[in-house]
């Protein structure tokens, strides 16, 4: 497998580089000690070996060249969507690793000026992030939630001054899906198996790097330059050329599923169109069959020929005996809240905390209130349903919903309406810069608070209007304003 062969080789030079690096720093130390010899020299390089290093980039690496490595592996055998979001993981990795590099050299700079520094480091993060909401149709949703739910531990880097269980608490959180896979998985696919275990691996790995290196706060060097932006991350030798899925060749030669009935259908269109220009090869329907004209055969599904008599009202069909009820749920399972088949609820409180998550099923006319941190939220299929929660961590999300009402009382970070009709947001000021993602969904209104208290309404446009740029050869699209 070359993308197998290319991780080992990754592994091998960064190794490498990491021993010229120590014989470089002995070089120095000699360099700047000249009459120092025997004992007492090699005694000078030891000891500047042992500071030279960087342990803070030393233990870094080895997350990488081990269990790291030997994740993106698993994910390569899986392909796909896996392998994909592997890979920018990887790359969020070796994003903060140029920044430990830049730390290891630099003194510590003002608080204000660490979110730049560390931009590229939160990009890759959001990379991972939006791949996860972006691909919700995918055969492997608990790999994909897993991930995305564990990749903000790489904000360890701005927690003091004990920055480790940052990272502990963001392994809870992923793990909730990794034993998802653990479970679906432990006695039929073994390579997703190995994916779950050494997904772990690296957050182990890096909750114990973190708590051994960095335990009250990231390490920075008091006698080094101004600290400055890393230059992008190069992406690791196993995302440069990532392999395709092994499946997809197949998926692009074989015909996906109806097409042969498409195929079909097309067909005896194009073959009624070679009865005329004009009548596509179809008969005319007298005003006698058509059922907006009778009331008398809106009754049944047949219509009468043109010269077939009439037959006698028959008894209208039996009607489908109604759906039966699901009872309601509302109870914690693991580390997730689950509120399911609500009716008329008004009642719901939920007591939670950061390491939880909150799912919302089918619900209808009720109101749910969060308190305390949460970890995420997800609406899913509910109506005229309402939902307040303080704060939120991950992402609020209203997915297959209709007619529904969200208010944020404290702080979050990303607002997800995917395939919703009607969906009117209360922020608050500590809300108003969360990012807002809509996809197929209608009715969306976001309401921002003032500094009198009162809220401004602003709908999110749903019509956008797209043209050819000639001179960049890209499509532009902007929003339609519609007239009237």
């Amino acid at each position: 497998d070359k993308l197998i062969t290319r991780i080992e080789k990754m592994a091998d030079i960064a190794s490498l580089v990491a021993r010229l690096e120590k014989v470089a720093t002995r070089l120095e130390a000699v360099a700047s000690n000249p009459k120092a010899a025997g004992g007492a020299a090699a005694g000078s390089a030891a000891s500047s070996d042992d500071s030279g290093a960087s342990p803070s980039v030393a233990g870094y690496d080895s997350i990488i060249n081990e269990s790291l490595a030997g994740f993106l592996k698993a994910a390569a055998t899986i392909g796909g969507d896996v392998d994909q979001h592997a890979q920018l993981l990887a790359k969020a990795f070796a994003a903060q690793r140029e920044f430990l590099v830049m730390a290891s050299k630099s003194k510590a700079p003002p608080a204000d000026a660490l979110p730049g520094l560390l931009a590229e480091t939160s990009k890759a993060i959001g990379d991972v992030t939006s791949f996860s909401e972006t691909n919700r149709k995918t055969p492997f949703p608990n790999h994909l939630a897993a991930v995305a739910s564990a990749v903000p531990a790489l904000g360890w880097v701005m927690v003091t001054p004990k920055p480790a269980p940052h990272v502990k608490e963001m392994h809870d959180s992923a793990q909730f899906y990794s034993n998802r896979v653990l479970k679906d998985f432990k006695d039929t696919k073994p390579e997703h198996v190995a994916w779950a275990k050494g997904f772990n691996q690296v957050l182990t790995d890096l909750f114990e790097y973190v708590k051994k290196v960095h335990t009250t706060g990231l390490v920075w060097n008091p006698k080094g330059a101004d600290a400055k932006a890393p230059a992008a991350a190069p992406a690791p030798a196993a995302a440069a050329a990532p392999a395709p899925a092994p499946t997809a060749a197949a998926a692009a030669a074989a015909p996906a599923p109806g097409a042969a009935a498409k195929a079909g259908l097309f067909a005896a269109l194009n073959a009624a169109g070679d009865g005329g220009a004009s009548g596509f090869g179809l008969k005319k329907v007298e005003k006698s069959q058509m059922t907006h004209k009778n009331p008398a055969l809106r009754g049944t599904s047949v219509v009468p020929g043109e010269h077939e008599p009439k037959p006698a009202a028959s008894a209208a069909a039996p009607k489908a005996a109604p759906a039966a009820k699901s009872p309601p749920v509302f109870e914690l399972r693991d580390r997730k809240w689950v509120v399911e088949f609500q009716e008329g609820n008004k009642e719901i409180v939920i007591e939670a905390d950061m390491k939880q998550t909150v799912y919302i099923y089918k619900c209808n006319n009720s109101t749910i209130q969060i308190k305390g941190k949460v970890n995420s939220v997800t609406c899913d299929g509910c109506k005229k349903t309402a939902v307040v929660f303080e704060d939120c961590i991950g992402a609020f999300e209203f997915v297959n919903c209709q007619s529904m009402q969200v208010q944020v009382l404290g702080a979050l970070a990303t607002l997800s309406i995917d395939k919703t009709d009607g969906a009117q947001v209360y922020l608050s000021k500590g809300s108003v810069n969360a990012n807002i993602i809509t996809a197929k969904s209608s009715e969306m209104n976001i309401l921002v608070p003032g500094d009198d208290g009162d809220f401004t309404e602003h709908p999110v446009p749903e019509q956008f209007k797209t043209r050819f740029d000639p001179a960049t050869k890209k499509l532009v699209t902007t929003i339609n304003e519609i007239a009237g």
